[in-house]
């Protein structure tokens, strides 16, 4: 065989151990028990580093075999072949997981590799580096985090406290759901008796240096809003067309070709996009259009 092999070890009853003497045999193939995980190699490779396989192989130290001859070491065997692929040509291609990368770098220390811990200890700074989360925002459930985390913060810190259970007249007649698989990127949309009742989209375009760019704003007074329309919608009872009407009054104001739509109002969905212009025309900044579906 060449190179090494990694072989499920053999059952049996417990080995008898005796010595083995490593200094001299080169080229020789030898056998390896790593913790129950087998392994063939040459001499040479286990001998071209400064290390404690480089003591054990050139007879400076004592190095048990069973009857078998295997020689015995009493590791871990998961990581030893990416070991001896590191021993032979000083290269080597490290896990991806954080956790294995920490196990490697374990047995390089115990078998004094110092080049591979080397290796390991710059891959782990390389990842802990890389993780930036984009967007963060962390939940605290106790006094104690919450004094860590703006103690430690190099960052201003803006704390939001929702915790409206504890109050017996909290106001809870709406569930909200977040959406992070939508097509839209900030959009608000309100359901009243299983069907959408409207639609509130935060995205605005804006005309900068002749390109087309996207702004994202939040039009709170719209949503507010929106909110109390669909509070209607929350008993079995549908809400008459008055109350549709006084709700909706501002928007057919906005929008005359309203009165001329066929449909009720109960049954239409309102689409409300706030779109922003900058330009060199006369277009006014901060011109807001209204859009139904």
């Amino acid at each position: 065989m060449s190179g090494d092999t990694c072989l499920c070890p053999a059952s049996g009853a417990k080995p008898k151990l005796s010595g083995f003497k490593g200094g001299g045999l080169g080229n020789k193939y030898v056998q390896l028990n790593v913790g129950g995980s087998l392994y063939y190699t040459t001499v040479r490779a286990l001998t071209r580093h400064d290390t404690m396989l480089k003591a054990m192989f050139s007879g400076r130290m004592e190095v048990l075999t069973d009857k078998e001859g295997w020689i015995l070491i009493d590791r871990c065997g998961k990581h030893f072949g990416t070991i001896l692929n590191y021993l032979r040509d000083d290269t080597i291609i490290l896990p991806q997981n954080r956790q294995e990368i920490k196990e490697l770098m374990a047995e390089a220390k115990y078998y004094l590799i110092q080049g591979l811990v080397s290796v390991c200890q710059t891959a782990l700074q390389e990842k802990k580096d890389s993780y930036q989360p984009v967007c963060n925002i962390p939940i605290i459930t106790s006094l104690k985090e919450e004094e860590r985390l703006i103690e430690s913060s190099t960052k201003p810190v803006v704390k939001l406290l929702y915790n409206r259970s504890n109050n017996k007249y909290s106001y809870t007649r709406v569930l909200f759901i977040k959406d992070v698989i939508g097509d839209e990127i900030c959009c608000w949309s309100f359901y009243g008796q299983g069907r959408k009742l409207a639609e509130v989209c935060c995205t605005s375009i804006v005309y900068a240096t002749e390109k087309k760019q996207t702004k994202v704003e939040f039009p709170e007074a719209r949503i507010y809003e929106e909110t109390l329309n669909v509070l209607l919608y929350e008993t079995p009872r549908v809400p008459d067309n008055s109350l549709l009407e006084a709700t909706s009054r501002s928007r057919s104001q906005a929008s005359p070709s309203e009165d001329e739509e066929t449909f009720e109002l109960r049954d239409r969905v309102r689409r409300i996009h706030v779109k922003r212009y900058s330009t060199y025309d006369d277009r006014q900044l901060g011109h807001q259009s209204t859009h139904r579906d």
